[in-house]
């Protein structure tokens, strides 16, 4: 497969190099002239240095001198979207013609609200986020920067109608109003990111250093990225490109005092003559966190090195990036097993004769430290990629090509730690193609192609599911236009998707035989899926500040590979899992209406959906023969997949305050609720299971960009609330799901850039403490709440974290 990404890579390259030469090419002179400008206060008319110019389709991006003007020297001729950012002020997002010669000149005016922001991913190209009729949320370099995470989907778990599905601290998936796994497709810098997304332990295996910004699609993404996009899209996105002849770095460090977590990480980035480049490293080490129930939380720790980055080319044609994403973890998984007497968490030791095993309480020494116990996991993703963009004529294409390999091990067997139970190896090439056409009559219109080839191996010792190979393409056009005050889009995608799973016999020792000499584990198969995908909206812009949305969309999931074809014990689920290579693919057809109010004083955004799925799958009991409850391997139910229909509704709604003049105060409120049904159950089985629970935040906010005539910088200090709701709509039957209480908590944070005499940022220095009062809690996703009773409380199921404080310093650097 790696040998099959180059072949095709060097026939990309080759290809695209002698249709860029077959095309008229613009006159030296005119490739060469500078594209300038000036930025400057609105109501003064004083420049405004260092405001950020960026073009997100280009990929290029520069600062303002002490007299606020800008130039780029390279620049591709064209109309493009064209973002102007300043602190303190609103953000102007507008097309541009890059040829047209005339200065690019932009006037910003003093604001305390957010407007003029810019997404890239759900959209055919860059798009103010005020003209995408799609629910989107966009979590900025700032946000990111003040909050305390353990990873990177923590790091966005507070954006309403987002939540996580953890496995204790080092765990997270993404939840999108209410829907997760396999229905939520993840995105590294627009490239779709493929692990083992069936696993509920399975993180997402991105360094949350790595991250600038994030974008957060709350809808079907299926139009774009194909299946698995029944929820949402996240892209994770990377600092952008530094200006022409700079060369600046970073050093971060981090430190939480809860489970003693320490995490540092290098950027390096410049752009010398076209020649662009990021480069990061990253490190984290964990040990076990602690609640106020259980004290210390065996086997929760974790480590993690990454490394990340891209160099290319920027020029007038256009880009071109060699990228690449390294990401290694081990991490202890948690059993919360008890000793009956204490209560104490027990870990399995060989017996004196070595032979077999036995539990035993976990000692002090055992808690403290950075150690890893069996059973553990071990993950290594690699991704290398390239990205390309050319303009060619009055056209724009790109094409990107990625080929990934995930391994995922797990060790559980504690008299011989380094056997791997489970090992998986999946290599994936992926491709994406757009083909921009120039403008017509207003209209706007991309078409594309994107799909990927997958192959799946077992190297372990146990089987979970089938080795498989996996074969996905998909067509699509989108367009837009704008009609005054109205802007419209929508598009179409045909997609088809071939899995085929080996069959697989095992003796009786559980040793992979030729067929005929064994019992069978699994049956082979193939399950081929089409589907039809579309997405039609609309923004209103009823003046200035209101604007009206709404958009349907038919998304489409084909079914996972534990769906269709596992056979055995789920680890963590407890319980035997059969699949079914006969379902159907499940769609969607979801509606969305909202409106977004901003001012000067007030932000008011209000979203709503209901999203109905056909062919829902899901989990279910298999009855015993003679009426008994259920069948049993070893102790464990069997469940097998089936499919049904389901109905989600629901949505969020966020205020922001900040009263004239105290124009530094903000008081931000948001509340999110999900309902989720599925239709034709009995009582017991009417609701989906787990689904977040309705949830309440606000925070108190003082911002001040300069402190009287001290070295503080953009000084901040906030106090939040987070108040989960009590979850008792439960999927009840088989004991599948408990009810979970409500409880509140509260957080602070602080912090601040510290600068220089000349007003250069010397560092920036963030506290955040989460869980003041030390609430001992269960979030409702968390699925440590089913492991055993501790006996010495009384209480079922592991509990979250406790109370954390953090310290996080960021050192720029600049070397050119």
């Amino acid at each position: 497969m790696l040998k099959f990404f180059i072949t095709t890579s060097l026939a990309l390259g080759s290809g695209l190099a002698v249709a860029q030469t077959s095309m008229p090419a613009p006159t030296r002179a005119a490739a060469n002239a500078p594209v300038t400008g000036r930025v400057t206060d609105a109501a003064t008319g004083e420049p405004l240095p260092g405001a950020t110019i960026y073009f997100p389709d280009l990929r290029q991006a520069t600062a303002t001198d002490e007299d606020g003007r800008f130039s780029f020297a390279d620049l591709p001729r064209g109309r493009f979207l064209m973002q102007v950012r300043f602190v303190g002020y609103s953000t102007v997002a507008r097309t541009v013609d890059t040829g047209a010669g005339a200065a690019l000149n932009m006037a910003l005016e003093p604001t305390a609200t957010e407007i003029g922001q810019v997404v890239v991913t759900g959209v055919s190209a860059s798009t103010e986020l005020r003209r995408s009729p799609v629910p989107t949320t966009v979590v900025g370099q700032s946000q990111l920067q003040q909050s305390s995470a353990t990873n990177a989907v923590d790091a966005l778990a507070h954006v309403p109608g987002l939540n996580q599905l953890t496995t204790g601290a080092a765990i997270s998936k993404p939840v999108i109003r209410g829907l997760g796994s396999n229905r939520v497709i993840t995105l590294n810098n627009g490239a779709k990111q493929e692990g083992q997304q069936w696993g509920d332990e399975h993180g997402i295996e991105i360094d949350e250093f790595s991250i600038d910004r994030a974008e957060i699609i709350k809808g079907p993404g299926s139009l774009l990225y194909g299946s698995d996009g029944l929820a949402g899209v996240i892209n994770f996105l990377p600092p952008e490109p530094v200006a022409e002849g700079r060369v600046l770095g970073a050093v971060a460090a981090t430190y939480q005092a809860n489970n003693q977590q320490q995490g540092y990480s290098l950027w390096n980035a410049g752009n010398l003559n076209g020649l662009n480049w990021q480069l990061r490293g990253s490190g984290k080490l964990a040990g076990n966190y602690r609640n106020r129930y259980d004290g210390r939380v065996y086997n929760s720790g974790f480590r993690e090195l990454d490394g990340s980055g891209y160099v290319g080319l920027n020029k007038s044609w256009g880009y071109s990036h060699l990228t690449f994403n390294s990401f290694n973890q081990q991490l202890g998984l948690i059993e919360g097993a008890r000793d009956s007497l204490t209560g104490r968490f027990l870990k399995e030791v060989p017996t004196a004769a070595g032979d077999e095993l036995t539990d035993v309480p976990v000692s002090d020494a055992d808690l403290r430290g950075y150690g890893l116990a069996v059973p553990r996991q071990q993950v290594n993703h690699l991704r290398i990629g390239l990205d390309n963009s050319f303009i060619l004529g009055r056209h724009r294409l790109t094409a990107n090509l990625g080929w990934q390999q995930n391994l995922r091990r797990e060790f559980g067997n504690a008299l011989v730690p380094a056997e791997t139970s489970l090992f998986f190896q999946l290599r994936t090439v992926d491709y994406a193609v757009r083909w921009f056409l120039p403008e017509m009559n207003g209209w706007n219109t991309t078409f594309g192609v994107s799909g990927m080839q997958q192959e799946n191996q077992n190297r372990g010792v146990e089987f979970l599911i089938p080795a498989y190979r996996l074969l996905d393409g998909g067509l699509f056009g989108v367009t837009k236009k704008s009609f005054g005050r109205l802007d419209v889009s929508g598009g179409l995608r045909y997609d088809l998707r071939r899995i085929k799973a080996d069959a697989l016999y095992l003796d009786a020792d559980g040793q992979p035989v030729p067929a005929g000499q064994g019992e069978t584990k699994f049956g082979g198969f193939t399950s081929t899926f089409r589907n039809v995908s579309g997405s039609l909206g609309g923004s209103y812009s009823l003046g200035e500040n209101l604007v009206l949305k709404a958009n349907a969309a038919r998304g489409f999931r084909a079914p996972n590979i534990a769906e269709l074809g596992s056979n055995g014990k789920h680890e963590g689920t407890v319980r035997y899992e059969i699949g079914e290579p006969n379902l159907r693919a499940e769609t969607s057809f979801q509606l969305d209406g909202g409106l977004a109010f901003t001012s000067e004083h007030v932000d008011l955004s209000v979203d709503a959906f209901r999203n109905r799925i056909s062919n829902y799958i899901f989990p279910s009991v298999l009855g015993a023969a003679g009426g008994g409850d259920s069948l049993s391997v070893e102790g464990d139910r069997v469940f097998r997949y089936g499919q049904g229909d389901a109905r989600l509704a629901g949505g969020e709604i966020s205020l922001d305050l900040h009263p004239h003049p105290l124009d530094w105060l903000h008081f931000e409120n948001s509340f999110s609720l999900v309902r989720a049904v599925q239709l034709g159950q009995p009582a017991g089985q009417r609701h989906l299971p787990f689904i977040p629970a309705d949830r309440f935040q606000s925070e108190l906010r003082v911002n001040f960009a300069k402190v009287g005539g001290s070295r503080l910088r953009n000084l901040y200090a906030r106090t939040a609330l987070e108040h989960n709701f009590a979850q008792n709509r439960i999927f009840s039957a088989f004991d599948t799901e408990t009810r979970t209480a409500g409880y509140t908590l509260v957080n602070l944070g602080l912090g601040s850039d510290v600068v220089s005499a000349k007003d250069r940022t010397l560092f920036s220095l963030y506290l955040t403490l989460n869980n003041v009062f030390d609430v001992a809690y269960q979030n409702h996703l968390s699925r440590l709440k089913y492991t055993d009773v501790n006996y010495a409380t009384g209480r079922p199921g592991v509990f979250n974290m406790g109370r954390n404080l953090s310290v996080k310093l960021i050192v720029p650097l600049s070397f050119k």
